[in-house]
Parts: C-alpha cells; structure tokens; sequence
C-alpha cells in the first residue's frame, strides 16, 4: 500500500447532509411542540402519549427483528418489567420524600429492562432463528404466569398503582394534566429514537446487520454472532424498559397486561406491518395500530379481527411493510415515470374497496349469528346501521366479496403491467431500482 492511499482519510458527509440531518430531527422536535397547540383535547393528548410509547416499544423490537434477525414472541417482558419497577419507584419515591423528579423515573424502568435482558438474554440468544423464538415464547409464558402468583410484587390481577403528582414536582409541573405527560412521553421519545438511530450507524449496528444476513461469514472474520446478538438484546430490553415505565406513567398502573401475549403480538405487528426493513418503519407502524386500535375499537366489536386480517394482508402481499410500500415507488418518482401506474391503482382501487366493502358486511352479519343470536338483528358496524337479517343485505355482501374478487384479480394484473413498464422507463432514464 503506498504512503498516498495510506493517508486517504475516508469521505465526511458533505454540509448540505449534515444540515438535512439535523434538519429532520430540529423538525420532529418543532413537530412536537406544536403539537398540543393544534390538537389540544384530552383525548387527543392522550392519542399522541400513546403513539410515543409505541414509537419506543416497536423500534426497540425492531433491533431484535430488523436489524438483528431475532423474531421474538415475549418482548413484552421487558416492557412489563420496566412499568412495574417504575410504578414500585413512584411509590417508594412519594413515601420517603426523595428528591427525584417524575422525568428521571423512565430511567428506572429502562434499567429494570436492561438488566432482566442481560439476566435472560444469555441464554435465549445462545441459538437463533425457530430456537429463539421458542425461548422467548417460553420466558414470556414464564413471566407471565408468576405475574399472578408473585402478588407482593405484581399486585396480581388488580396490578399495583401509584400516584404521579405525589413525586417531586420539576419546574412547577406537577404532572397530573395530561398535557405535561405529553410533554415527557415526547421528550422522551425523541430522545429514545435518536438514541436507536445513532445505535444503528454504529459499528455494532453494522455487526448485527451482519449477523442477520450471514452469520457464518461473521464468525468466520473473527466475531461471535451469540455475543453480537446479546448485545443488541440489552439495548432492546433497555429501551422496552423505558416504554414500559412511560405506559406505567400514563396510566398511572401496571398490571399483568403489560406482560401478556397481547402486548408481545401488538409490538410484532406493529413492527411488521410499518417495516422491518426500514429504521422508519416500526415508527409508521406504531402510529399506524395505534390508531387503528383506537379507531376499529370504537367502530366494531370484532376489531381484533381486521387487526389480524390487515397483518395477514401485509404478510403475503407486502412483506416491506407499509414503509416498503412507499419505498418502492422511489425509482418512479425520480425517473418521472411514477405517472404511468396512477391510473391502474385508480382501476384496481374500485373493484378492491368492493370486496373488501362485501367481506366486512359478511363478517359483521356473521358475527351477529355466532356471538349474539338472540339479539335484535338490527345492528351498527362502522357507524353503518342495517338489518343483518335481510337476505338483500347477504346478497350484497356476496355479489361485492365474489364479484370485487373476480374483477380485481383482473385490474391487479394490469397494475402489475403497469408497474413493470414504469420501472423500465426509470432506468432507462439512469435511476436504480
């Protein structure tokens, strides 16, 4: 090697980027500042306090399965643990008078996850793939079942609770408005998701990229894929902690749901359905379920239902996830060519909402049947009423799921087509796919 490429320094990110960096992240920060002054109902606090702890939750589940390779069916543990610990450290700060205030106290529950982590993660992460995602669905049964046996400390089914406004107050903030828990769950969402960011543009990022994708060929250079993999578990746990203590915050409780298999599919799903392959995407995700459980919950019965169907969807016909969605429509839009696959979405778009119009009337006259037969059969889904007992309605239903299919299996192959002539012109015009 000669002494000229032997002093090569490697390339530093030109100012425009490191301006358009930072740019994004003072941005965010503006974002959420000004949130409340446009959205200032309780409710809608409380919507937005709810969407940060899932940012958190599903990006910190997003270094087991995106970035690492790790899926994993109990990451609720962690996130259990750390609102059960914050919510004894509330308590035990209000009684002894301690001088903390509420702000540091994710800070307890973060730990609480790191630690449990580096207890169980040893062993779970000794072996991947199918082997780990038995562990972790053995830990979570584990944890789970002694939720309600250790009642000194889980409070058994009731959970413990604890009083916010009784901690230290910081700057005159009592934390008892909802308004200033937004303030803290976005503070500390921001804080969170750089942290993870920067996580992942680390050499240690680059080592779990790597042992996701081969992971012979990273023990072969002279690493340890179970070390690599362990680590990367610490974080998750670290920062499942943190969201678990922010939960327990806002609701000011922590029971044994924090630690069930709800929780653990909600975050899979979640990360999932925004894309794993994307550091944005469990953050579409997250804000995604979250309102769709809050929206579908208020609409339908059987919310859970479509929440499972929509997973279903994403799994099979969209495994990027919604982010993949969008990512892939890049090239087209560079090239220009995005244009050329307009119209066959709008084709496709009809006969699709029909089917999908025609399943959701099924499954809502079918649900009437199965769950409350003895019921007036006049019912509401989706802020729709209609009489589940009228054979026009089951016509309808069969005439849009049958007909919408048969027709939309047809506009998806010309959208297919479409799709393939865009992407030929972008390249031909120099943009990658």
């Amino acid at each position: 090697m000669s002494d000229a490429t032997a002093t090569i320094a490697p390339p530093r990110p030109a100012a425009s980027d490191r301006l358009k960096f930072y740019g994004i992240w003072i941005a965010t920060a503006l974002v959420l500042l000004v949130l409340p002054k446009l959205f200032s109902s309780g409710g809608s606090l409380t919507t937005f306090s709810l969407i940060g702890i899932s940012i958190i939750f599903s990006l910190s589940y997003n270094i087991l399965l995106g970035q690492t390779g790790m899926l994993s069916f109990g990451h609720a543990v962690y996130y259990g643990l750390g609102g059960f610990l914050a919510i004894h450290a509330i308590n035990i700060i209000a009684k002894n008078k301690f001088a903390i205030p509420l702000p540091l106290v994710p800070l307890v529950g973060g730990a609480a996850g790191l630690l449990f982590a580096m207890l169980l993660g040893w062993v779970s992460t000794r072996r991947s793939g199918t082997a780990f995602a038995m562990i972790s669905l053995g830990v979570a049964e584990l944890v789970a079942s002694s939720a309600l046996i250790l009642r000194t400390f889980f409070g058994g089914e009731a959970g413990v609770s604890a009083n916010r406004t009784k901690v230290l107050r910081l700057f005159d903030w009592s934390f008892g408005p909802q308004i200033q828990i937004y303030y803290l769950v976005a503070a500390w969402t921001l804080i969170a998701v750089i942290a993870m960011y920067a996580l992942t543009r680390t050499p240690l990022g680059r080592m779990c990229n790597a042992v996701r994708d081969n992971p012979e060929r990273v023990q072969f250079v002279g690493y340890d894929p179970h070390i690599i993999r362990y680590i990367a578990f610490c974080f998750s746990g670290l920062f499942a902690g943190i969201a678990g203590a922010l939960a327990a915050i806002n609701f000011e409780i922590a029971n044994s749901a924090y630690l069930g298999a709800v929780q653990s599919g909600t975050v899979l799903f979640a990360t999932y359905i925004g894309g794993v392959g994307f550091f944005i995407g469990p953050i579409v995700g997250a804000i995604f379920v979250t309102l769709l459980s809050l929206g579908l919950s208020d609409l339908t019965q059987v919310w859970q239902l479509y929440f499972g169907l929509i997973f279903i969807a994403v799994v099979m016909f969209a495994p990027g996830g919604i982010t993949g969605l969008l990512m892939m429509h890049r090239p087209l839009l560079k090239g220009g060519t995005l244009s050329r696959v307009l119209p066959s979405y709008l084709l496709a778009f009809i006969p699709t909402l029909a089917m999908v119009t025609g399943l959701m009337l099924a499954i809502e006259t079918i649900v009437h049947y199965t769950v409350n037969p003895n019921e007036d059969s006049h019912i509401k889904a989706f802020g729709v009423p209609f009489d589940a007992a009228n054979p026009a309605i089951w016509a309808v239903a069969g005439v849009l799921l049958i007909g919408g299919f048969i027709i939309a299996r047809k506009t998806w192959a010309r959208v297919a087509a479409s799709w393939d002539d865009a992407l030929t012109a972008a390249r031909e015009k120099g943009v990658a796919a």
